[in-house]
Formats: C-alpha cells, sequence, structure tokens
C-alpha cells in the first residue's frame, strides 16, 4: 500500500501563508467560484443553488473567513452588530448570561452578530448610547433597566435608530419592548403568602427610579387592599442593596414587633441575603416567616426544593428582544412589538 495514501489530508487552512487573512478572493480561487458569486453565497442569497451556498460555506469556516467589518460598513452603511448595554443586575443571579444567551440564538443563522458594551462604573447611562450612536458602532441597541421618561430612548427615537428595550417606559411614542410582569409577580405572591397565613408581609422594591418600581409596588399594593393583610414597605433598604446591608437589615427586624411573616424578595440575592440576617436573629424560614422568591436560574431550587418561586425567564426576554430588533432593522415600517412576559408560578404542593 502506498503510504501517501495513508497520510492524513493537511487542513485546507494549511494552504494560506502564516499572516494572511482569509478573504472572499481566496474562497473563490480555492472553488474556482467567481468572487461576486462567493460574495453573494456568503449572504445567502436565494438566487445561488443551495449546494454553492454549503461549498462556499463549508471552505469559508475551513480557512477561518471573516467578513471584513470596516469594508462592509462602507460599502452598505451597516455594521451588521447589535450591541446590548448590560447594565448590573446584582439582585438576579445570571442574569446577564441568560439574556445574552437568548440574544444569541436569536441571531443565529442571521448576518449580525452580538456585541456586549458593559456599563458597570457609574457614568450617566447615555455616555454608551451616544457613543456607538455617533460612532456608528451597531446597527440596533439592546438596554434594560428603564426609567419612566428614559432618556436612552428619547435620544434614539428623535434619531429613528432601532432599538428595543428590557422593561417599559411612559412616552407616548410607541416603542419596541419586552418587559416582564412585576405587577402580576408581586400581587400573587402576596396572595400566596396570605394564603399560607401570614399577617404582616414585606417587599424589597427596587429603586423608584427604574420603571418596573412602579409596576411592583401596584401589584403588591394592590393585593394588600384586596386582603386586608399588614404590610411594610421598608425605606431604608431597596432590591438594589448590597447583600450586607440586607444581611443587617433583616437581622435588626428580626425579633421585632416590625418583623413580617410573610416576605417577597424579586431575586436570589435578597433572598440569601434575608434568610441570612433572619438566621443570626434566630429566626427560621417556615417557622417564624414565609418566603416567595423570584427565580432567573436553578440555584434557588437546588438550595430549598420546597420554597415558593415565581420564575421570570430572562433567557426567553433576550431570544424576543433579538428577534424584535431583527425585525425592526429589516422592517422599520412595522408596529412597535410590545410582549410582556407573564410570570411562572412555581409553588410545592
Amino acid at each position: 500500500m502506498d503510504p501517501n495514501s495513508m497520510a492524513k489530508k493537511a487542513p485546507i487552512s494549511d494552504l494560506i501563508p502564516s499572516g494572511t487573512r482569509p478573504t472572499q478572493q481566496t474562497i473563490a480561487d480555492m472553488t474556482g467560484l467567481a468572487v461576486t458569486t462567493v460574495s453573494k453565497a456568503l449572504r445567502s442569497d436565494p438566487k445561488i443553488s443551495e449546494k454553492t451556498r454549503q461549498l462556499v460555506e463549508k471552505v469559508a469556516k475551513e480557512v477561518g473567513y471573516v467578513p471584513d467589518r470596516a469594508a462592509q460598513r462602507l460599502r452598505t452603511g451597516k455594521t451588521h452588530v447589535i450591541s446590548l448595554i448590560l447594565d448590573p443586575h446584582n439582585e438576579i443571579l445570571g442574569f446577564g448570561n441568560s439574556m445574552i444567551t437568548g440574544i444569541v440564538e436569536a441571531l443565529q443563522g442571521t448576518n449580525y452578530h452580538l456585541n456586549i458594551t458593559p456599563h458597570f462604573t457609574p457614568g450617566h447611562i447615555m455616555e454608551p448610547v451616544v457613543n456607538i450612536v455617533r460612532n456608528g458602532l451597531a446597527d440596533g441597541l439592546i438596554f434594560s433597566r428603564t426609567r419612566a421618561l428614559d432618556e436612552r430612548v428619547r435620544f434614539l427615537s428623535e434619531r429613528d435608530f432601532p432599538f428595543v428595550t428590557h422593561g417599559r417606559t411612559e412616552f407616548s411614542k410607541q416603542h419596541n419592548f419586552v418587559d416582564y410582569d412585576n405587577e402580576a409577580f408581586a400581587y400573587q405572591a402576596v396572595m400566596r403568602l396570605v394564603a399560607k397565613g401570614c399577617n404582616k408581609v414585606c417587599i424589597l422594591l427596587p429603586l423608584s427610579k427604574f420603571t418596573f418600581y412602579q409596576h411592583m409596588r401596584y401589584g403588591f399594593m394592590r393585593a394588600v387592599r384586596e386582603t386586608g393583610v399588614d404590610h411594610l414597605l421598608p425605606e431604608d433598604v431597596s432590591l438594589d442593596s448590597p447583600s450586607d446591608q440586607l444581611v443587617a437589615w433583616a437581622k435588626g427586624l428580626a425579633g421585632t414587633d416590625a418583623m413580617p411573616d410573610g416576605i417577597i424578595c424579586p431575586g436570589e440575592t435578597s433572598y440569601f441575603a434575608v434568610e441570612n440576617g433572619f438566621a443570626a436573629g434566630g429566626k427560621r424560614q417556615e417557622q417564624d416567616y414565609c418566603v416567595v422568591a423570584k427565580s432567573v436560574s436553578a440555584v434557588l431550587p437546588l438550595n430549598n426544593p420546597n420554597l415558593d418561586l415565581i420564575a421570570e425567564d430572562v433567557k426567553e426576554a433576550g431570544f424576543l428582544m433579538g428577534q424584535s430588533l431583527l425585525e425592526v432593522l429589516s422592517s422599520p415600517e412595522k408596529a412597535p412589538r410590545q410582549i410582556l412576559q407573564e410570570p411562572t408560578l412555581k409553588f410545592p404542593i
């Protein structure tokens, strides 16, 4: 047997000189196709046969071809980039990962890719938005933690720049959003605690500057009015307070007349902090107080399988926002797509 026939075929990428960036011309030379055909195949042009598109995609993958975004932008005026401005969500474990995963899944099979712009510093919320828009760094934006009259929404709307928000605003001009029904979450949480015999309920609300503060507070107070249950709205801590402050608050509350016997934690972080604080004050869950917590990850069910949970699907929210933004980019004349995710009750029997 010819030993040469047993030799493994060299990877096609080895045929490209070191330090040379593969181009559409490279793919054309290797496939025998015209550069214009390669270009159309890479854009999934339906005029190009499926067999040819598959060949081009296969060779492009093997040689490590990556589109020249700068040249693409000069030619089309598009970056084919969607930017997610990621704010801190310390109250929810895995928020960023879940949202990113959902958006990436929505972009699969398209010419768009995701760019993450962290906004974890105390800088003004407008800084990353203005930077992206004025420098043409993306074709569309996704951001969260909206406010009633959000400056980012106003800025983008005035410039007809495509965007989708995770959260609502109070502008008369409608815009695309995906939001979780925090009013229903708070309402259902109170009703569950009352059904379990709690006489005084408490909720850790977000900062009042955020729109979902209004929704959550309204749902909580609506249930309080309907049931007549006593209630507590903390003024010295919030959902955004550091964990050590929440622990100290719960510990100081334990054993006093002000301590509620039913508490609503809109996130995993606040749940663990409150549980630790009450435990330090000698109070035990289900014996001295009950909890309903919002859950995004699998952490809480693993920690306490009997805990009353109301789930929020952040990954689905990311997917829906990605879909919505793609629709805005392809059909800007369409009416805004506004989606409200319903809470999923996960109460043990």
